[in-house]
Order: structure tokens, then sequence, then C-alpha cells
């Protein structure tokens, strides 16, 4: 009995660690930059005025989906853009990812 309860109390323990612990998909095409938000879907990238796309999401550097207010000023961001040239996905850089040279797409 002792063992299954110790076997299953590592296993609880491992299981959050290594989900954690996935490195999070960004497009090698995502485009780097500084992100501000300045209102609604009114965003700046280093220092042009953008738009967020109706369906954008944006992903903390914990890569769960924040809110453009809650978007740090001046951000790291990497984003891409939808057909129509707005933002649709937008992830808050780490600063392991911000320091990481970007990758070609292929």
């Amino acid at each position: 009995m002792r063992r299954k309860l110790f076997a299953l109390l590592i296993c609880a323990l491992v299981i959050p660690v290594h989900a954690v612990a996935q490195a999070r998909q960004i497009p090698d095409a995502a485009e780097r930059g500084s992100m501000v938000h300045i209102l609604d879907t009114a965003v700046e990238v280093n220092g042009k005025p953008m738009r967020l796309s109706a369906s954008a999401q944006i992903r903390g550097q914990n890569n769960l989906i924040i809110v453009p207010v809650s978007l740090p000023p001046g951000a790291v961001v990497k984003y891409t853009l939808d057909n129509s040239g707005q933002i649709h996905r937008v992830w808050v850089l780490t600063a392991e990812e911000a320091a990481a040279p970007d990758k070609k797409p292929e």
C-alpha cells in the first residue's frame, strides 16, 4: 500500500514539472518588437501605431492568455499578423527567449 502511495506522490510531483518545462511554440516567422498598449485594440510596436485583430491573443511569459491592458509597458514580444495586417498573435518573451537569436523562417 505504501509503495502505491509513494508512486502516486512521485507522479503527482513530476507531471506538473514536466508540463511547465515544455517550450512554447512561437513561429519562426513571428516578428520581434517592443509593444505598448495604447487604448482598446490600439497598440504601438517599435513606436508604430498598429491594431489588434478581433481574434487576437496575447500570451504572457507564463504562456497564459492576457488582456491587452495587462501587457507590460515596452514588453519585448514576438507577434504575427493576419491577412489584413492586424496583429493576430502575441507572445511576451521571457528573458531567455528575448536573449536568444531569432530563427530564420524556412
